[in-house]
């Protein structure tokens, strides 16, 4: 079995990736349809569901809890069910077969697959410009408000990240290939990636 999960600084083009990837090796890619099969299980509006989710559920979701100590109230223990549900639903798409995972540390999540990792970063000036390409016509902001924005996500997947395991969000110990898509079209890197991918998988098939 394939699964290829791919973490990724926001900006950095990651979601693209594992699009471009899934289709090029003809298996799903599984990104916010998480969030809707979530929604879905637990009979809860999408938006909501994306709001508790990997996003923002470090800020009613302490530390402790990963490790078996949490205080009740209502708010915090729907955003644990939301988290179980996700978690239960990337397992369920893992045993369904091949697939692409963007996000949500399912490489943690999925471990026991021995997933392919990717870890996806740019650069500042890289981050900005793709922001900018896929904004909204009407959607005007300054380059340090996307920055900001930018740094503001990514301490909340590092922050996610560190509820469920000890290696560092980004780190290469915790991947098996790091990708800088800085000044690079996703598209042009995308052939020495999958020639990766299978070289990485070909010889864990002869193990």
């Amino acid at each position: 079995m394939r699964i290829i999960t791919i973490s990724r600084e926001f900006g950095s083009g990651g979601r693209e990736l594992g699009k471009r990837l899934a289709d090029a090796l003809g298996i799903p890619c599984y990104d916010q349809q998480i969030i809707e099969l979530v929604a879905e299980k637990e009979k809860l509006d999408k938006n909501y569901v994306a709001s508790r989710s990997e996003k923002e559920i470090s800020a009613f979701y302490p530390t402790t809890i990963a490790r078996g100590f949490y205080s009740p109230g209502y708010m915090m223990m729907q955003t644990v069910q939301i988290m179980s549900s996700e978690h239960d639903i990337i397992r369920q798409l893992a045993k369904e077969g091949d697939c692409v995972i963007v996000g949500r540390a399912a490489d943690v999540i999925l471990e026991e697959y021995n997933p392919f990792r990717i870890f996806v970063c740019a650069d500042d000036a890289s981050k900005i410009a793709r922001c900018k390409a896929r904004a909204e016509a009407d959607e005007k902001l300054e380059d340090k408000e996307i920055l900001r924005k930018c740094h503001t996500i990514d301490k909340r997947r590092a922050s996610y990240r560190r509820m469920l395991t000890d290696k560092k969000w980004g780190s290469a110990a915790a991947s098996d290939l790091c990708i800088n898509t800085s000044n690079r079209e996703i598209k042009s890197l995308l052939p020495a990636i999958l020639n990766y991918i299978e070289a990485w998988y070909a010889e864990a098939e002869e193990k």
